[in-house]
């Protein structure tokens, strides 16, 4: 595999494509549970496959990434050749990006003294895709680009 099997939610939300994965491959639903019950590993596969096929599709559609912690934020721009990156440091301990009164008042006050913020850019290692996967099951989540946007503009 080259990412990682869907989860039973995610497999649960896309049981139609799965069933229309399935149909190309001429599996109808009976000869899937026969499939499932006498063969697993085979089921297996197919999962497994079906699973990269989506994934494949999702990260080559991701323009943008976060992650947010209590006192980070990670902004990533995911273009095709490079991934930018916007680091927010909140230095207020008392504060957390976490609770909505702070990230509220983060939002309203971006140039606080306590903020800090770092950009860099960097040339995929290897293939694009895998790099967003990794960053993804480390904890970042696809935005629509947004707060990566807004301070951008703030900060060149």
């Amino acid at each position: 595999m080259k990412y990682r099997q869907l989860t039973k939610e995610q497999f649960s939300e896309l049981s139609n494509e799965f069933s229309k994965f399935l149909a190309t491959q001429q599996i109808d639903v009976n000869e899937w549970t026969k499939i499932k019950t006498e063969n697993p590993s085979m089921a297996e596969e197919e999962l497994n496959i079906f699973s990269d096929v989506v994934w494949e599709d999702v990260l080559t559609k991701t323009k943008f990434l976060e992650h947010i912690s209590d006192n980070d934020i990670n902004l990533f721009k995911c273009n095709s050749k490079e991934i930018i990156r916007i680091y927010i440091k909140l230095n207020d301990q008392s504060r957390s990006f976490l609770k909505t009164d702070d990230f509220s008042w983060f939002l309203k006050n971006p140039l606080d003294d306590s903020i800090d913020y770092f950009k860099a850019s960097k040339k995929y290692e290897s293939d694009r895709n895998l790099e967003l996967f990794k960053l993804i099951e480390m904890g970042s989540h696809i935005s629509k680009g947004e707060l990566f946007t807004t301070i951008f503009q703030l900060i060149v």
